[in-house]
């Protein structure tokens, strides 16, 4: 089991640019597959990116692609991303998430056991 907890959200302008941070306790962090979710007002929540164990593969949704980078620092237990170009439609809780699955079933099913608590993002026009 692992214990997320996000930071970074503020208020910002459009076009402006935010880096999240997720830090990561507990073992085996270098082992999961990490990914960061988004829920707006009345919205479901919806997959921003997501990033395997190694780094060696990433992915985004298409609102996002061109904008938004996932990172990870492995020695640290902390996973970023930096959303740049910022846009109203980005406004949303965004959430950090965290699983053991191959990269493979990461990318088909979307599903991630652990989650953190959400940081609240607002971009005003």
């Amino acid at each position: 089991q692992v214990q997320l907890e996000e930071s970074g959200g503020g208020l910002v302008q459009a076009g402006d640019s935010l880096r999240l941070s997720c830090a990561v306790s507990g073992r085996a962090f270098s082992t999961y597959a990490m990914g960061w979710f988004r829920q707006a007002p009345g919205k479901e929540r919806e997959f921003v990116s997501a990033i395997s164990w190694s780094s060696s593969f990433t992915d985004y949704a298409d609102s996002v692609k061109g904008r938004f980078t996932i990172s990870r620092d492995n020695a640290e237990n902390t996973v970023y991303l930096q959303m740049n170009s910022l846009k109203p439609e980005d406004t949303a809780v965004y959430y950090c998430a965290a699983d053991r699955s191959r990269w493979d079933d990461v990318v088909r099913t979307r599903y991630f056991g652990s989650w953190g608590q959400g940081t609240q993002v607002t971009v005003s026009s």
